[in-house]
């Protein structure tokens, strides 16, 4: 099974959007095998975001995503980084089709709601530097029998 890796941005968390984005992504088939809130400095934006340190929009991109908390995850399934690449859509919200995430709820290409990984080198870095290994948790989805096993008396 493949990894990748999904930070929910400032504005999912500030509208509320949190669970509903994280349902399409389980209801595909994807499972979270980590998950944190986690303030972001400059350190790790530096790292995160160094293809855009020197772009015009990078101090605003900066600034935005240290404006408040941020959900990192880790997903896991079949196809993983493509399948929620193809979720997400195009990374300018308004020019997204519906039905993809920042199609139906971005509204703009800073606020876009998530930053997912963008290839299976990105996902494996990226899970290094959002999670130590300790963080990751490998597990399977309980058998609906072991659920409801007490009822069975």
């Amino acid at each position: 099974m493949e990894k990748t890796v999904v930070i929910f941005k400032p504005d999912s968390l500030n509208r509320s959007l949190v669970g509903d984005i994280l349902s399409r992504f389980e209801h595909k088939g994807l499972q979270v095998i980590a998950m944190k809130m986690i303030k972001l400095d400059d350190p790790l934006l530096d790292e995160h975001y160094a293809h855009h340190k020197n772009k015009p929009f990078a101090s605003r991109l900066w600034k935005f995503m240290k404006s408040s908390p941020v959900i990192a995850a880790v997903l896991e399934g079949r196809n993983a980084v493509e399948t929620v690449r193809n979720m997400a859509g195009p990374t300018d919200g308004t020019k997204a089709p519906h039905g993809t995430i920042r199609g139906d709820f971005g509204v703009s290409t800073q606020c876009n709601l998530i930053h997912v990984s963008d290839s299976h080198d990105s996902a494996k870095a990226e899970l290094k530097r959002f999670f130590k290994p300790d963080e990751i948790f490998e597990w399977k989805r309980v058998d609906e029998k072991f659920l409801y096993a007490d009822d069975e008396k």
